[in-house]
C-alpha cells in the first residue's frame, strides 16, 4: 500500500522556508546511485550460497530482504537468483504458518520479525505458486498482534508464544508493513475462509504509546521510541524532573510509517508533529539520537517512510532538503568495493550491522526507494 500525499509537507515546507528554493539535485547524482545499486547486486549475487540463502540460515529474513533487492533492481542473472531464493525461503515454512528456523533461546527465532518479512518477499515476486504461504502467514502474524489491555496492546514482538508481555515499535512496523504490502491476496483466500487482519484501532493505540508528546520538551516532542518504558537511546530528565524517553531517528520514522499504515490522517497531530521531528532532526550522516548504532537499518526505514508518505522534500533547520537525491547520493558515497562489485558494511556492529549483507540489502532497498525502483 503507498498512500500519496504532499499536503502537509508542502505547507510545512512554504511555511518553514518562506518559500526558499530547494537544494539541487547535483548533476552526476542519478548516475552514482544508478551505477552503486548496480555494483550492490553484483556483490549480493556473488555472496549467495548454493541453497540460494544470505548470510545466517537461521534467520531468512536476511536472505528476504536481499531478495527484496533484486525484485526490484535489474541484473543478468535475477531469475536465477529470484528462483533459488525463493525455494530457500519456501524450505523455512513452519506447519503454523510462520516462515522461520526453529531456535532455542532468548527472542527464540524472531519468528514475527522473519515471518513477516518473508511474506512480503515472496508477495512482491508476483507468483501465484506463493499465494497459499501468503494467507498462511497473514493469519500467523495476525494472531501474534497482542492482545489485552496493557500497554503492549497493539503492538508486536518477537514470538507471541513466549508467554511475556512485550511488544516494540520495531518488531510491530514490519508487521504493519508486511499486512498492508500484501493485503491484496486476501481477495483470493478460498470460501468459507474468514478474511485476515490486524486490529488497526489498537496498533494506533500501541504507536501513540510510542510517541512522545508535547510535554517532552520542544527537542523531544513528536519523536518515536523503542517501546513503552525504553528507548534505545536512553533518557533524560527535563527542568521539572520528568523523565522522558530520547527519541531517535529509526524509530521516529518507523513510528510514522506505523501511523500512515493505520490509516491516521495526515492532519493529526501525531503525523504532524513526528514529521517536524524528522525535520528538525535531519541527517543523513547519523541516525539522529543514535549515531552510527543501526544507521542503515535507519537509511531503508527514513526512504521507506518518505516514500509512503509522500513527501519530497524536507524542510531541514539549514535549508530543504530533496530526500531522494541526498540520500542517494549520501549512500553511494558510503559503498566500498571488492572484485565482486560493490557492498556496505557498518563499522558499528551494534543491531547486526557488522554483517555485509544485511547492510548490503538495507542499503540497496534504501536506493531502490528513492530512486523510485519500487
Amino acid at each position: 500500500m503507498k498512500i500519496q500525499s504532499t499536503l502537509v509537507v508542502v505547507v510545512g515546507a512554504l511555511l518553514l522556508t518562506g518559500g526558499a528554493a530547494l537544494h539541487a539535485d547535483p548533476p552526476a547524482a542519478a548516475n552514482d546511485a544508478s551505477s552503486a545499486i548496480r555494483g550492490g547486486l553484483d556483490w549480493l549475487a556473488a555472496q549467495q550460497k548454493p541453497n540460494g540463502a544470505w548470510s545466517n540460515d537461521d534467520f531468512p529474513a536476511i536472505t528476504a530482504l536481499a531478495l527484496e533487492a533484486f525484485l526490484h533492481g535489474s541484473h543478468p542473472m535475477k531469475t536465477a537468483i529470484v528462483a533459488r531464493a525463493t525455494a530457500y525461503l519456501g524450505s523455512c515454512v513452519q506447519p503454523d504458518g510462520g516462515i522461520y528456523r526453529k531456535i532455542p533461546g532468548k527472542g527464540g527465532a524472531m519468528i514475527n520479525y522473519n515471518t513477516a518479512i518473508c511474506m512480503a518477499a515472496l508477495h512482491a515476486t508476483g507468483d501465484p505458486a506463493w499465494r497459499t504461504i501468503v494467507l498462511r502467514a497473514r493469519r500467523f502474524v495476525a494472531a501474534d498482534q497482542h492482545r489485552g489491555d496493557d500497554l503492549y496492546a497493539g503492538g508486536m514482538g518477537y514470538d507471541a508464544s513466549s508467554g511475556r508481555e512485550y511488544a516494540d515499535l520495531s518488531n510491530s512496523w514490519i508487521a504493519y508493513e508486511a499486512m498492508r504490502r500484501t493485503q491484496s491476496v486476501e481477495d483470493r483466500r478460498p470460501a468459507g475462509e474468514a478474511k485476515v487482519d490486524l486490529d488497526w484501532e489498537a496498533v494506533r493505540r500501541f504507536v501513540s504509546r510510542c510517541q512522545n508528546d508535547a510535554t517532552a520538551g520542544s527537542d523531544e516532542a513528536g519523536g518515536f521510541f523503542y517501546r513503552p518504558g525504553e528507548s534505545k537511546a536512553a533518557s533524560t530528565t527535563n527542568a521539572e524532573g520528568k523523565v522522558i524517553l530520547r527519541a531517535y531517528g529509526s524509530m521516529t520514522y518507523a513510528g510514522l510509517m506505523s501511523l500512515i499504515y493505520a490509516e491516521v490522517k495526515r492532519d493529526d497531530p501525531r503525523v504532524r508533529s513526528a514529521f517536524d521531528w524528522a525535520a528538525r532532526h535531519w541527517s543523513l550522516d547519523e541516525n539522529p539520537g543514535l549515531g552510527q548504532q543501526g544507521y542503515y537499518y535507519f537509511a531503508q526505514t527514513l526512504a521507506k517512510c518518505l516514500d509512503a508518505f509522500g513527501a519530497n522534500d524536507i524542510p531541514a533547520p539549514k535549508g530543504p532538503v530533496i530526500w531522494r537525491t541526498a540520500l542517494s547520493a549520501k549512500l553511494a558515497t558510503l559503498q566500498k568495493h571488492d572484485p565482486a562489485g560493490g557492498y556496505w558494511v557498518n563499522e558499528n556492529a551494534r543491531f547486526w550491522e557488522n554483517d555485509p549483507v544485511l547492510v548490503t540489502a538495507y542499503a540497496l532497498i534504501a536506493l531502490e526507494t528513492a530512486e523510485n525502483k519500487r
